[in-house]
Protein backbone atom coordinates (compact mmCIF):
# COMPACT_ATOMS: atom_id res chain seq x y z
CA UNK A 1 0.00 0.00 0.00
CA UNK A 2 1.68 3.30 -0.85
CA UNK A 3 1.23 6.51 -3.22
CA UNK A 4 3.10 6.15 -6.29
CA UNK A 5 4.18 9.24 -8.74
CA UNK A 6 5.37 7.72 -11.80
CA UNK A 7 7.59 10.02 -14.04
CA UNK A 8 5.07 12.81 -13.48
CA UNK A 9 5.76 16.07 -15.52
CA UNK A 10 4.20 19.04 -15.50
CA UNK A 11 4.82 22.85 -17.16
CA UNK A 12 2.96 26.05 -17.05
CA UNK A 13 4.49 27.84 -20.09
CA UNK A 14 8.05 27.65 -20.21
CA UNK A 15 8.09 26.85 -16.67
CA UNK A 16 8.59 22.86 -15.96
CA UNK A 17 7.03 23.00 -12.64
CA UNK A 18 8.31 18.89 -12.21
CA UNK A 19 9.91 17.00 -14.18
CA UNK A 20 9.85 13.43 -14.55
CA UNK A 21 9.30 12.99 -10.72
CA UNK A 22 9.00 9.76 -9.40
CA UNK A 23 8.35 9.02 -5.81
CA UNK A 24 7.12 5.96 -3.35
CA UNK A 25 5.67 7.52 -0.35
CA UNK A 26 4.99 3.75 1.87
CA UNK A 27 2.04 3.65 4.36
CA UNK A 28 2.69 4.04 7.83
CA UNK A 29 5.51 6.84 7.93
CA UNK A 30 5.51 10.70 8.47
CA UNK A 31 7.47 11.98 5.20
CA UNK A 32 8.66 15.67 5.29
CA UNK A 33 8.17 17.42 1.63
CA UNK A 34 10.71 20.37 1.47
CA UNK A 35 11.67 22.65 -0.98
CA UNK A 36 12.59 26.33 -1.89
CA UNK A 37 9.52 28.63 -3.24
CA UNK A 38 9.05 27.20 -7.03
CA UNK A 39 10.58 23.79 -6.06
CA UNK A 40 7.04 22.32 -6.83
CA UNK A 41 5.64 20.91 -3.88
CA UNK A 42 2.24 23.18 -4.36
CA UNK A 43 2.14 21.33 -8.01
CA UNK A 44 2.88 17.84 -7.08
CA UNK A 45 0.24 17.95 -4.21
CA UNK A 46 -2.40 19.22 -6.55
CA UNK A 47 -1.62 16.60 -9.03
CA UNK A 48 -1.99 13.74 -5.99
CA UNK A 49 -5.33 15.56 -5.26
CA UNK A 50 -6.49 15.40 -8.88
CA UNK A 51 -6.62 19.09 -9.18
CA UNK A 52 -4.50 19.53 -11.89
CA UNK A 53 -3.65 16.83 -14.44
CA UNK A 54 0.05 16.45 -15.40
CA UNK A 55 1.27 16.32 -18.67
CA UNK A 56 2.62 13.29 -18.78
CA UNK A 57 3.21 10.19 -15.81
CA UNK A 58 0.58 8.94 -13.56
CA UNK A 59 0.22 8.45 -9.57
CA UNK A 60 -1.78 5.62 -8.18
CA UNK A 61 -3.26 5.54 -4.25
CA UNK A 62 -2.74 1.65 -3.22
CA UNK A 63 -2.68 1.21 -7.06
CA UNK A 64 -5.42 3.11 -8.45
CA UNK A 65 -4.66 6.00 -10.70
CA UNK A 66 -5.87 8.98 -8.88
CA UNK A 67 -7.37 10.84 -12.13
CA UNK A 68 -10.90 11.13 -12.05
CA UNK A 69 -11.31 8.42 -9.42
CA UNK A 70 -13.07 8.70 -6.33
CA UNK A 71 -12.22 5.68 -4.52
CA UNK A 72 -8.57 6.91 -4.89
CA UNK A 73 -9.25 10.51 -3.81
CA UNK A 74 -11.43 8.95 -0.79
CA UNK A 75 -8.15 7.45 1.08
CA UNK A 76 -6.54 11.25 0.39
CA UNK A 77 -7.18 14.01 2.50
CA UNK A 78 -5.48 17.20 2.36
CA UNK A 79 -5.37 20.12 4.82
CA UNK A 80 -4.57 23.32 2.83
CA UNK A 81 -5.27 27.17 2.98
CA UNK A 82 -8.65 26.42 0.85
CA UNK A 83 -12.24 26.36 2.47
CA UNK A 84 -14.61 24.15 0.97
CA UNK A 85 -17.54 24.58 2.80
CA UNK A 86 -20.25 27.26 2.29
CA UNK A 87 -19.55 30.47 3.76
CA UNK A 88 -22.21 31.09 6.29
CA UNK A 89 -21.41 27.76 8.05
CA UNK A 90 -20.54 27.41 11.45
CA UNK A 91 -17.64 25.58 13.07
CA UNK A 92 -19.78 22.76 14.52
CA UNK A 93 -22.07 22.00 11.39
CA UNK A 94 -19.44 21.83 9.51
CA UNK A 95 -18.01 19.17 12.13
CA UNK A 96 -21.04 17.79 11.76
CA UNK A 97 -21.47 17.50 7.85
CA UNK A 98 -17.92 16.19 6.83
CA UNK A 99 -18.43 12.24 8.08
CA UNK A 100 -20.88 12.50 4.74
CA UNK A 101 -18.02 12.60 3.13
CA UNK A 102 -15.63 10.79 5.15
CA UNK A 103 -17.23 8.11 7.11
CA UNK A 104 -14.27 7.32 9.10
CA UNK A 105 -14.09 10.92 10.15
CA UNK A 106 -14.44 10.84 14.29
CA UNK A 107 -16.24 13.65 15.38
CA UNK A 108 -15.91 12.78 19.18
CA UNK A 109 -12.62 13.25 18.96
CA UNK A 110 -12.73 16.48 16.88
CA UNK A 111 -15.04 18.28 19.26
CA UNK A 112 -12.46 17.44 21.90
CA UNK A 113 -9.88 19.00 19.74
CA UNK A 114 -11.62 22.14 19.80
CA UNK A 115 -11.72 22.25 23.56
CA UNK A 116 -7.94 21.49 23.69
CA UNK A 117 -7.72 24.46 20.96
CA UNK A 118 -10.35 26.81 22.01
CA UNK A 119 -11.74 27.06 18.93
CA UNK A 120 -15.24 28.66 18.81
CA UNK A 121 -17.71 25.82 17.86
CA UNK A 122 -20.33 28.96 17.06
CA UNK A 123 -18.29 30.93 15.17
CA UNK A 124 -18.87 31.00 11.12
CA UNK A 125 -15.92 29.48 9.38
CA UNK A 126 -15.19 33.13 7.47
CA UNK A 127 -15.20 34.95 11.02
CA UNK A 128 -12.72 32.69 12.45
CA UNK A 129 -9.02 34.37 12.70
CA UNK A 130 -6.16 32.52 10.38
CA UNK A 131 -4.97 30.91 13.33
CA UNK A 132 -8.22 29.40 14.19
CA UNK A 133 -8.89 28.79 10.74
CA UNK A 134 -5.57 26.80 10.68
CA UNK A 135 -6.42 25.36 13.77
CA UNK A 136 -10.03 24.04 12.21
CA UNK A 137 -7.95 22.38 8.98
CA UNK A 138 -5.48 20.53 11.84
CA UNK A 139 -8.68 19.26 13.45
CA UNK A 140 -9.98 17.89 10.01
CA UNK A 141 -7.06 16.17 9.62
CA UNK A 142 -6.45 14.93 12.71
CA UNK A 143 -9.68 13.39 13.03
CA UNK A 144 -10.25 12.17 9.25
CA UNK A 145 -8.80 8.58 9.60
CA UNK A 146 -8.23 8.28 5.72
CA UNK A 147 -5.20 6.20 4.89
CA UNK A 148 -3.02 9.13 3.96
CA UNK A 149 -3.21 12.95 5.25
CA UNK A 150 -1.48 15.80 3.90
CA UNK A 151 -0.46 18.74 5.97
CA UNK A 152 0.23 22.07 3.52
CA UNK A 153 2.01 24.63 5.89
CA UNK A 154 -0.33 22.71 8.58
CA UNK A 155 1.15 25.93 11.11
CA UNK A 156 0.38 29.06 9.38
CA UNK A 157 -0.67 31.75 11.41
CA UNK A 158 -0.56 29.41 14.58
CA UNK A 159 1.25 30.86 17.94
CA UNK A 160 4.11 28.51 19.71
CA UNK A 161 2.23 26.96 21.90
CA UNK A 162 -0.50 25.88 19.92
CA UNK A 163 1.81 24.92 17.55
CA UNK A 164 3.63 22.57 20.09
CA UNK A 165 0.14 20.95 20.84
CA UNK A 166 0.06 20.18 16.78
CA UNK A 167 3.45 18.40 16.76
CA UNK A 168 2.10 16.44 20.23
CA UNK A 169 -1.41 15.51 18.48
CA UNK A 170 0.27 14.45 15.54
CA UNK A 171 2.77 12.06 17.41
CA UNK A 172 0.09 10.63 19.70
CA UNK A 173 -2.17 10.12 16.10
CA UNK A 174 0.97 8.76 14.00
CA UNK A 175 1.26 5.99 16.72
CA UNK A 176 -2.54 4.84 16.82
CA UNK A 177 -0.81 3.32 13.37
CA UNK A 178 -3.14 3.44 10.10
CA UNK A 179 -2.16 6.83 8.64
CA UNK A 180 0.73 8.04 6.65
CA UNK A 181 1.33 11.60 6.83
CA UNK A 182 3.12 13.90 4.24
CA UNK A 183 4.43 17.50 5.96
CA UNK A 184 4.64 20.07 3.52
CA UNK A 185 6.48 23.36 5.02
CA UNK A 186 9.34 25.62 5.51
CA UNK A 187 9.39 25.13 9.00
CA UNK A 188 12.24 22.67 8.93
CA UNK A 189 13.98 23.02 12.30
CA UNK A 190 10.34 22.58 14.03
CA UNK A 191 9.81 18.87 12.28
CA UNK A 192 12.93 17.80 11.71
CA UNK A 193 12.69 15.41 14.85
CA UNK A 194 9.21 14.11 13.15
CA UNK A 195 9.66 13.22 10.39
CA UNK A 196 11.36 9.81 9.42
CA UNK A 197 11.68 10.24 5.50
CA UNK A 198 12.67 13.35 3.90
CA UNK A 199 11.94 14.39 0.00
CA UNK A 200 13.78 17.23 -0.63
CA UNK A 201 12.20 18.97 -4.81
CA UNK A 202 14.80 21.59 -6.48
CA UNK A 203 13.18 23.31 -9.68
CA UNK A 204 10.75 20.40 -10.32
CA UNK A 205 13.51 17.60 -9.69
CA UNK A 206 13.85 14.95 -6.73
CA UNK A 207 17.00 16.17 -4.84
CA UNK A 208 16.85 14.15 -2.00
CA UNK A 209 14.74 11.20 -1.12
CA UNK A 210 16.33 9.28 1.74
CA UNK A 211 15.15 8.44 5.98
CA UNK A 212 16.05 11.51 7.55
CA UNK A 213 18.34 10.00 9.82
CA UNK A 214 20.46 8.96 6.78
CA UNK A 215 20.49 12.01 5.55
CA UNK A 216 21.89 13.23 8.85
CA UNK A 217 24.08 10.79 8.91
CA UNK A 218 26.20 11.73 5.60
CA UNK A 219 26.45 14.86 6.50
CA UNK A 220 28.38 17.45 8.81
CA UNK A 221 30.26 20.52 9.38
CA UNK A 222 33.38 21.10 10.22
CA UNK A 223 34.97 24.71 11.53
CA UNK A 224 38.74 25.60 12.12
CA UNK A 225 42.02 27.69 10.65
CA UNK A 226 41.25 28.08 7.21
CA UNK A 227 44.65 26.33 6.03
CA UNK A 228 43.80 22.96 8.45
CA UNK A 229 40.14 23.24 6.95
CA UNK A 230 41.39 23.15 3.32
CA UNK A 231 43.69 20.62 3.74
CA UNK A 232 40.84 18.31 5.24
CA UNK A 233 38.44 18.70 3.09
CA UNK A 234 40.96 18.44 -0.32
CA UNK A 235 39.48 14.82 -0.70
CA UNK A 236 36.27 15.59 -0.21
CA UNK A 237 32.78 16.58 -1.04
CA UNK A 238 32.10 20.36 -0.12
CA UNK A 239 28.94 21.82 0.08
CA UNK A 240 28.97 24.97 1.00
CA UNK A 241 32.15 26.93 2.75
CA UNK A 242 31.90 30.06 4.60
CA UNK A 243 35.25 32.53 6.03
CA UNK A 244 35.67 34.75 8.53
CA UNK A 245 39.00 36.20 9.09
CA UNK A 246 41.57 33.46 9.04
CA UNK A 247 38.59 30.95 10.18
CA UNK A 248 36.38 28.96 8.00
CA UNK A 249 33.10 27.10 8.14
CA UNK A 250 32.36 23.82 5.52
CA UNK A 251 29.77 21.68 5.67
CA UNK A 252 30.80 18.67 4.11
CA UNK A 253 28.57 15.49 2.17
CA UNK A 254 29.75 12.04 3.81
CA UNK A 255 29.94 10.24 7.40
CA UNK A 256 31.76 12.63 10.08
CA UNK A 257 35.39 10.61 10.92
CA UNK A 258 35.64 9.78 14.78
CA UNK A 259 38.70 12.22 14.69
CA UNK A 260 39.61 15.33 13.31
CA UNK A 261 42.89 16.97 13.04
CA UNK A 262 43.84 19.47 16.00
CA UNK A 263 42.44 22.46 15.13
CA UNK A 264 39.51 21.50 14.02
CA UNK A 265 36.00 21.25 15.66
CA UNK A 266 33.02 19.26 13.82
CA UNK A 267 29.47 18.99 14.49
CA UNK A 268 26.46 17.00 13.16
CA UNK A 269 24.40 19.02 10.88
CA UNK A 270 20.46 19.83 11.70
CA UNK A 271 18.14 19.07 9.14
CA UNK A 272 17.58 22.49 8.54
CA UNK A 273 21.06 22.92 7.98
CA UNK A 274 21.89 20.32 5.62
CA UNK A 275 18.69 21.62 3.56
CA UNK A 276 20.42 25.41 3.18
CA UNK A 277 23.51 23.51 2.80
CA UNK A 278 22.28 21.80 -0.37
CA UNK A 279 20.57 24.99 -1.62
CA UNK A 280 23.31 26.93 -1.56
CA UNK A 281 25.64 23.86 -3.14
CA UNK A 282 22.80 23.29 -6.15
CA UNK A 283 23.14 27.33 -6.03
CA UNK A 284 27.14 27.69 -6.53
CA UNK A 285 27.20 24.51 -9.16
CA UNK A 286 24.27 26.27 -11.55
CA UNK A 287 26.69 29.52 -11.47
CA UNK A 288 29.37 27.68 -12.58
CA UNK A 289 27.56 26.10 -15.03
CA UNK A 290 25.85 29.20 -16.75
CA UNK A 291 29.18 31.11 -16.63
CA UNK A 292 30.92 28.09 -18.41
CA UNK A 293 27.89 28.50 -20.98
Amino acid sequence: MAIEFHNVTKTFGKTRALDQVSLTLEEGRIYGLLGNNGAGKTTLLSILTDRQRPDSGQVLVDGLPVRNNDEALSRIFLVGEQNFFPDDMKVKKALETIPLFYPSFDKDYALGLTEQFGLPLKKKLTALSTGYSSIFRLILGLSVNTPYVIFDEPVLGLDAQNRDLFYRLLVEKYTEGGTTFLISTHLIAEVENLIEHTVILREGKVLRDAPTEDLMENAYSVSGPAGIVDAYTADKTVLTSHSLGGLKTVSIQGHPEDKLPLGLEGSRMSLQDYFISLQEAEDAAQERKERAQ
